[in-house]
């Protein structure tokens, strides 16, 4: 069987649970060389224990461009180049229109833009032809969803990255994508109702009445699609969202 990641080397930020965590065992079952970030360590340790193969949990906040210079500065002392990125780390919460804070919106912006702006940028030297950067989106960013809107709002800002970016990059051969899941059961969408198991699944089972497919997604679903545009499978895919959502983002 030929591994479709087999001598690559890859950084999945935000890769301690979730869909980071299901994208980095997919990546090490298909033949990379995976770093993983997180910003809590006793997370990163775990998750790093669950995978079976050469994978790495380094400690780093993604809106922290001095620990991202660290991160890359040490995959080229290691490796000399980086083929896959991705730009995974994020997240939210809610509040309706009439009760956002700036702290909401400084903590939401800080980690789904600035974050994914200055993980890319870090990352430029190491990437050369034929690599790939894939940056998780969401369907949040293409309707509308109650007290979701500093949320939809950042996960749009990183649809519009991947657009402009492939023109700076223009003959570079670095293709840039963006991965935009739909409600996937992780701990990140079940939490946003707090830590009650019925509230969480009322979550769910509400999602999964408004999906085409009739349920939420798996990360190992999310996963799938992410190794297609981290392998050469997908050489002349460049600056799409692909939507990985059971058809909920398409009616």
């Amino acid at each position: 069987m030929t591994l479709k990641l087999a001598q690559k080397v890859a950084v999945i930020t935000g890769g301690s649970t979730g869909i980071g965590l299901a994208m980095a065992k997919r990546f090490v079952k298909e033949g990379a060389t995976v770093y993983l970030t997180g910003r809590r360590q006793a997370e990163l340790d775990m998750a790093v224990g669950a995978i079976d193969g050469t994978v790495e949990g380094v400690r780093v906040d993604s809106a922290d461009p001095a620990q991202l210079q660290a991160l890359f500065d040490r995959i080229k002392a290691r490796h000399g180049k980086l083929d896959v990125l991705v730009a995974n780390a994020g997240g939210g919460s809610m509040l309706p229109m009439g009760q956002i804070t700036e702290a909401h919106f400084d903590d939401t912006f800080s980690r789904n833009v600035k974050g994914t702006l200055f993980t890319v940028q870090a990352a430029l030297p190491l990437l050369g032809n034929g690599s790939s950067v894939i940056l998780t989106g969401s369907t949040a960013g293409s309707s509308g969803t109650e007290a979701f809107s500093v949320y939809a709002a950042s996960k749009a800002a990183v649809r519009a990255f991947a657009r402009n970016w492939i023109l700076d990059l223009k003959g570079r051969g670095i293709r840039i994508n963006t991965l935009s899941p739909g409600p996937t059961k992780t701990p990140g969408l079940v939490e946003l109702v707090g830590n009650d198991p019925a509230q969480q699944q009322g979550l769910l089972d509400h999602l999964a009445s408004q999906i085409p497919m009739g349920r939420v997604g798996d990360p190992d679903e999310i996963a799938k699609a992410a190794v297609f545009l981290a392998s050469d499978d997908a050489s002349f895919v460049n600056g799409i969202e692909l939507f990985v959502d059971g058809g909920i983002a398409q009616i």
